[in-house]
């Protein structure tokens, strides 16, 4: 597997891959997450993913020795709206999707480490991410187990109801 920069060429792979995330995730009854319709039948959904293809965005690929997609993440020094601000430079993931056939093969934590090696290529100290926080916060542990701790919690209202999400940092060293 090899990790490489995105371009605007491959937004059709990353909705293959959040569809096959939300279906993985509906088949075992998670649908407070994403829900269960996938992100390519749901125009504002492709339109927001389409977004990440521009700056300030910096898409990055995992992609197995066939050529094929199999985790992206989306990294940028601009923090969504809901995450509090931070009084220094930070990187962050605003998007984080992997081949969930491939579930336990690493695909996410070589994409974390390639976050981190950004950061430290951009002389940023800082690198968070947030994720869904609710049920049985399941999420929160895998972010745990690659190095981040929690920071605070926050809701985003959705049509469904309140959508729970954590927010999670690794501060860098050297």
């Amino acid at each position: 597997m090899k990790i490489r920069n995105g371009s605007p060429e491959d937004i059709p792979d990353i909705l293959s891959l959040l569809d096959g995330a939300v279906a993985w995730l509906a088949a075992r009854g998670r649908t407070r997450q994403w829900g269960d319709r996938s992100f390519s039948g749901i125009p504002a959904r492709v339109e927001h993913i389409g977004r990440y293809a521009h700056e300030p965005f910096l898409i990055r690929l995992a992609v197995d020795d066939d050529g094929r997609t199999v985790g992206s993440c989306v990294l940028s020094e601009q923090r969504p709206e809901y995450a509090t601000p931070v009084d220094e430079p930070e990187l962050y993931i605003r998007n984080l999707v992997t081949d969930r056939s491939r579930k336990g093969s690493g695909i996410g934590a070589a994409l974390i480490a390639d976050a981190l090696d950004e950061a430290r290529r951009r002389g940023i100290g800082l690198l968070r991410v947030d994720c869904f926080g609710g049920d049985d916060r399941k999420l929160v542990g895998q972010y745990r187990a690659l190095g981040f701790t929690e920071t605070e919690s926050f809701e985003v209202e959705q049509p469904a109801g309140p959508w729970p999400g954590q927010i999670l940092a690794i501060r860098l060293t050297g």
